[in-house]
């Protein structure tokens, strides 16, 4: 039954492993894996799914064409091959999924991105942008310009804070090994494949083991952290192998991998950060007929707001009350006070004139208010 989440999965996450996508021998791009995969994601998109890649392979495939040799890379070596591998990487993604009239947009994020308000909320509209456009999201992390102390380090983390970040409902980690064990199968002939899991304890901590290829940057512990964060957002996880072409279908077909169950969907999770974990920064008061399509399930406009209470920024998180001051919800600010005082009250039409540029709608969209 997990595998039908990935079928019927409206937005999925597909992190792809060095190990898979690069010739460990010759360091070039395994180009028939690479068009198995692309027959995947269009039979997905075909059916209706939004599709987000998330790929390493940059510095494996770059080091080659800089003579860097296999042995590990200083931090500025690291940087200057994937400067030179991410270029091949993007052109090798463009060429298998434009034979199916997909297109390919690239995103390098690095963890400030996911982890600033602004940037993550800039980061986010991005993605959903593309994908609203049909697009496929090629992501990678900025490794030219990423300092150590602020590198994710691993594709796996990345992958999950781009599955929380774009409201995905699975994120597959397709690697060199087909799930989670009791303990190293490399090692230990005794270990048990684990098929579910719906929380990480640190008993199901204590069974990763280490990386077991030395192209890759990331071992099941790096795995475990992602389904952490996975969890925490309402999204399901697969760690699944995908050394067999058509990796995506096999898994779809009930392919032996361990799943991660979530408690909640990422809607619920999102709302429930968004009353929970946030401290709001300031208030927005709202008119009668706000109130009403408030709780009609609508997002709020700034015709229908009268006052603002407070300073703050774009993305940070508001109270939400009534005229007699009674808390109704809370939700993320698509305007500065500043900039939200010129505009309430007034049609949204009219939102370019007054500001001089033109930005969203709403004041708080629906996807990002809680109700109380």
């Amino acid at each position: 039954m997990s595998a039908n989440r990935l079928r019927s999965a409206k937005r999925v996450v597909v992190k792809i492993g060095s190990a898979l996508l690069v010739d460990q021998e010759h360091g070039t791009v395994r180009r028939k894996w690479l068009e198995a995969l692309a027959e995947d994601v269009a039979a997905m998109k075909a059916r209706g799914q939004d599709v987000i890649l998330v790929s390493s392979g940059a510095v494996a495939v770059g080091r080659r064409y800089l003579g860097l040799g296999t042995g590990k890379l200083k931090l500025e070596d690291k940087q200057a091959a994937a400067a030179t591998g991410q270029i091949r990487l993007a052109h090798a993604y463009q060429e298998v999924l434009g034979h199916h009239d997909i297109i390919v947009s690239q995103v390098l994020l690095t963890l400030d991105d996911t982890e600033g308000r602004r940037r993550y909320i800039n980061a986010r509209n991005t993605l959903n942008a593309l994908l609203k456009r049909g697009a496929v999201p090629l992501i990678n992390e900025n490794d030219t310009v990423a300092t150590e102390e602020l590198r994710f380090g691993d594709n796996d983390r990345l992958g999950a804070r781009v599955a929380a970040m774009a409201g995905a409902d699975v994120l597959v980690l397709l690697s060199d090994i087909d799930g989670l064990y009791t303990a190293n199968p490399n090692l230990d002939p005794g270990a048990k494949h684990i098929p579910v899991v719906d929380a990480v304890t640190p008993e199901v901590e204590a069974m990763a083991g280490d990386s077991s290829t030395n192209v890759g940057s990331g071992g099941m512990i790096t795995k475990l952290a992602a389904a952490k964060i996975c969890l925490m957002n309402g999204c399901a996880m697969a760690i699944s192998v995908g050394k067999e072409a058509h990796a995506l279908k096999l898994l779809e077909d009930g392919g032996r991998a361990t799943w991660f169950i979530p408690s909640m969907t990422p809607a619920g999770a999102r709302k429930r950060w968004i009353a929970c974990s946030l401290q709001p920064m300031g208030g927005l008061v709202l008119d009668d007929g706000a109130l009403k399509a408030l709780k009609a399930g609508k997002s709020l406009l700034p015709i229908g707001v009268t006052k603002i209470e407070g300073e703050f920024q774009k993305g940070d998180a508001v109270v939400i009350r009534d005229k007699a001051g009674r808390e109704l919800a809370r939700g993320l600010a698509a305007y500065s006070s500043g900039d939200a005082r010129k505009i309430i009250g007034r049609p949204s039409s009219e939102i370019e004139d007054l500001l001089g540029y033109r930005g969203r709608d709403e004041l708080v969209h629906r996807d990002d208010l809680a109700l109380s």
